[in-house]
């Protein structure tokens, strides 16, 4: 079976990258076709990566890459790692198409020390427009879908996440906003695209 073997930069992977420490251990949770991950080995140099995805075909092109992978479904959980056992676990354009979040990424503090969550901003600008004025589901840059193939399942902001985490007790480290091209600094919750975070289980919520 021919795959492609072609590696991809997102623009949050820039930030990713810089979040990881070099020599560091990684799990992926839901790597898609393995494009961070070969990045992270090439950049970061990690002595340890594993990504789980749940797509088979994605899988093939992973292992077309070198990259390690598992073919299984993150909903179940991560019973088969202990406590600890990976520096980060990466939840990136994951953690709004689980059916469990809440359980997921319950599981990916256990497991990694620090935890990387990427995710579209459904509150961005452009959303509201297509809400409010044309009475539409929304498509943007980061929300390309249809609502009837969107692989999205939780509509969260990114001053839906920070107050998830603060009620949660979970720290919040690092955060990067994106937009088209650019970094957001102002009003995120209105004009990023993409929220990025590193979190912890330990220290004083933002």
């Amino acid at each position: 079976m021919k795959t492609n073997t072609a590696i991809v930069y997102n623009p949050e992977y820039k930030f990713i990258v810089d979040m990881i420490k070099p020599g560091s251990s990684v799990l992926d949770l839901g790597c898609g076709n393995g494009d961070l991950l070969a990045i992270l080995k090439k950049e970061r140099n990690i002595t340890r990566s594993q990504g789980i995805e749940i797509d088979e075909q994605a899988v093939y092109e992973c292992v077309a890459k070198g990259v390690s992978v598992f073919h299984g479904d993150i909903d179940t959980g991560l019973s088969e790692y202990s406590d600890n056992s990976f520096n980060y676990v990466i939840l990136n354009q994951t953690f709004q198409q689980v059916k469990k979040p809440d359980v997921v990424l319950s599981e990916a503090l256990r497991v990694g020390g620090k935890v990387i969550v990427g995710f579209p901003n459904f509150a961005h600008i452009t959303a509201r427009y297509h809400l409010a004025l044309r009475g539409r589901a929304p498509i943007t840059r980061s929300l390309p879908y249809e609502w009837y193939n969107t692989p999205n399942i939780h509509f969260l902001s990114i001053a839906d996440f920070q107050d998830y985490c603060k009620i949660r007790k979970i720290f919040i480290e690092k955060d990067y906003y994106l937009g088209k091209n650019h970094q957001v600094r102002f009003m995120p919750n209105v004009f990023a695209l993409l929220g990025v975070f590193l979190i912890g289980k330990n220290g004083t919520t933002k």
